[in-house]
């Protein structure tokens, strides 16, 4: 059996009274994605910000590669390999392709006392580089991210995951207000995570696209998980009956 990437035992999270996540089991394998679903308050949220590092959970363990860690924020998660593209890519409006691909990483030329100066070429050549490794075509890494559709941002924020080495990809409704085609790209996208030696974790209401897209679906209701199947073990239907 091959390790898994992540693994989740016996995750509790409590809301003052209110049992979020009731004893979560979960294993992420490499280079695979898992599609989560589950209705509003079904928990999937919560399972996936703790994953990123927004909340931490009151019981339970959560490995990488077999060893324990404590994902204590964000930036803890980034370390680790995880990124969160969210509905909204996350993204800064009044920044350029390149600032946001960068922001928070910008390369330095050099600093002095804490005060550095940005290596705009750096980040220009890079973006270049990164936006076409995920076959997005843009007219150039200045543009400001007004200047793109929804399915072209969330391009840019894959892109951005991909080029500093991340691991594991949570991706949190990423297809919402999109276009027909735009949906399909940023869909191909998430097919073609493996073949970049990269996991996926695909956060969606819609089942058609879960089943387009991912190698395994995860129902969750209650807080807690009532079905883990390979897609080619299940249906929509049988899907739609445990939710």
């Amino acid at each position: 059996m091959t390790l898994p990437l992540i693994s989740v035992r016996n995750l509790h999270k409590w809301y003052s009274a209110v049992h979020a996540l009731n004893g979560i089991d979960l294993d992420v394998q490499p280079a695979s994605v898992v599609g989560l679903v589950g209705d509003n308050g079904a928990g999937k949220s919560t399972l996936i910000k703790i994953l990123s590092g927004v909340h931490r959970p009151d019981r339970g363990t959560i490995s990488i590669d077999g060893t324990d860690v404590r994902i204590g924020s964000p930036k803890a998660a980034m370390r680790l390999g995880i990124e969160t593209i969210y509905q909204d890519a996350s993204m800064v409006p009044t920044m350029s392709i390149a600032r946001n691909l960068f922001v928070g990483r910008e390369p330095l030329l050099f600093h002095i006392g804490g005060i550095g100066f940005i290596d705009h070429d750096r980040m220009r050549r890079e973006s270049i580089k990164a936006i076409a490794d995920v076959d997005l075509h843009l007219r150039s890494p200045d543009a400001l991210l007004p200047e793109l559709s929804g399915g072209q941002r969330q391009g840019v924020a894959i892109a951005r995951a991909m080029h500093f080495k991340s691991r594991v990809l949570i991706l949190d409704e990423p297809t919402n207000h999109l276009s027909v085609k735009e949906t399909a790209k940023v869909l191909g996208f998430v097919r073609g995570l493996p073949a970049q030696g990269l996991t996926g974790i695909l956060i969606s209401h819609n089942l058609i696209h879960v089943f387009q897209s991912c190698d395994r679906i995860v129902a969750m209701a209650r807080g807690e998980i009532v079905l883990d199947k390979p897609v080619t073990e299940t249906s929509v239907d049988e899907v739609s009956d445990v939710l």
